[in-house]
């Protein structure tokens, strides 16, 4: 751990006892210098929180590098990261001096190979696109589901289910609590009861990065190009694949966690203090989960940031705060004793909104990621700018397969 994150963890800690103490003090509603030196701490805890946040995501990364691939392909596909004949070697080679330097750099064999994985992949419809790419070899194509993993949390939380085609998949959602078992009489017969068994699709929709133009320069000068441009690349499609996976509508898109889960608990408070946020709207979101998911161990609070600043302010019946700020670097802060995971992607405090949920997200939601991620470079597009142009797109779909175990708080309705 770098030797001045812990210090940043102490100074969020100093600032949240001084936020907390003024607000128990003044029954949560603080005026005049006390308001003042509140709001003064309150930025501080930003500010440290901020740093705490990215120096964590740094170290995150920094143990996937050392590690391999972080992809749970746990029953799905084995895993990709080791290259597994000399043929695969020598793409990932050619692969690499193509990014560096263009088509026009290969050798006779390095362009026999890479002209054997240049595809035109289906989309979610299943029409081939005018425009194709060269297959990503393994390591390139896990620095960039790296990335996307660490720039938004439902690759992080959800189930992930990695596959080796787009082809659609007929996906069964379970809710089966309603269920009972029965006391069985002498001579009788056991009556049937059958699961309560639905089925979603899990599609693949074509997802681009978007152009990135990346300097002569950059590309002659920096020995390790290509993990940067992996980068570059897994942030974008990291970002729009959290936000359908938290709030995609379903139609021509994923189907978004918060918008198909089931309200779970509305607020009734005002906006002045929390934000229409209160005690007894948390309890009852908590415990609207069905006790056979409310004893799981991975039950989080998941929300957008004006809901956990929200959050900060509060305290229970006996005025104790109910945020309990992370004094461990990696472990994340609490709210009512629950681990709170940080999603900007879901609403932000408004009239009726859905800025917070509570639950089990692996349980509640699988995620979708196709493996033949394809990358394309542009070299005569920006030549007179000195500039080449890359591209990657993947597939990916979700949905959400339990609705029992994540449900959702609703904000007041004025």
């Amino acid at each position: 751990m770098a030797p001045d994150l812990q210090d940043r963890i102490d100074a969020r800690a100093r600032a949240w006892e001084t936020m907390k103490e003024i607000m128990q003090r003044t029954g949560n509603d603080p005026s005049g210098e006390d308001k003042a030196t509140y709001v003064k701490a309150e930025i501080a805890y930003d500010q440290a929180d901020e740093v705490i946040a990215t120096a964590e995501k740094f170290l995150k990364i920094a143990a996937a590098q050392n590690a391999g691939s972080v992809v749970n392909r746990a029953g799905v596909v084995a895993s990709t990261g080791d290259i597994t004949s000399e043929e695969d070697a020598a793409y990932e080679r050619a692969f690499n001096r193509y990014v560096h330097g263009g088509l026009a750099e290969l050798e006779a064999d390095d362009k026999k190979l890479m002209r054997a994985r240049f595809e035109q992949p289906k989309n979610a419809a299943g029409t081939t696109p005018a425009a194709g790419g060269y297959t990503i070899p393994p390591a390139f194509r896990d620095q960039i589901i790296q990335q996307m993993r660490f720039f938004g949390p439902m690759l992080q939380e959800a189930e992930v289910l990695e596959t080796t085609t787009g082809a659609n998949i007929p996906w069964p959602t379970n809710d089966d609590t309603g269920n009972v078992g029965a006391i069985l009489a002498e001579n009788s017969q056991i009556t049937e009861q059958d699961v309560t068994l639905g089925t979603n699709s899990l599609d693949a929709y074509m997802y681009t990065s978007k152009l990135v133009r990346v300097s002569y320069q950059l590309m002659q000068d920096n020995p390790r190009f290509e993990a940067w441009l992996a980068k570059r690349l897994g942030e974008r499609l990291g970002r729009i694949l959290n936000a359908h996976y938290t709030v995609g509508t379903g139609t021509a898109q994923p189907d978004g966690i918060v918008t198909n889960a089931t309200v779970g608990a509305t607020t009734s408070g005002t906006f002045a203090a929390t934000g229409g946020v209160n005690y007894a709207a948390l309890v009852d979101l908590v415990e609207s989960l069905d006790p056979a998911y409310g004893g799981l161990s991975d039950l989080k609070f998941m929300g957008h940031q004006s809901a956990r600043k929200a959050a900060r302010k509060m305290l229970d019946g006996q005025n104790r705060p109910l945020w309990e700020p992370s004094l461990q670097a990696g472990v994340p802060s609490n709210l009512m004793g629950y681990p709170f995971i940080l999603n900007n992607d879901m609403a932000t405090e408004a009239i009726a909104s859905k800025s917070l949920g509570f639950g089990s997200i692996r349980e509640a939601y699988v995620a979708r990621v196709v493996q033949d991620q394809k990358l394309i470079r542009l070299d005569e597009r920006y030549a007179d700018y000195l500039q080449v142009g890359f591209f990657a797109f993947t597939r990916a779909d979700g949905t959400l397969q339990n609705a029992s175990a994540f449900k959702v708080l609703q904000g007041p309705a004025s």
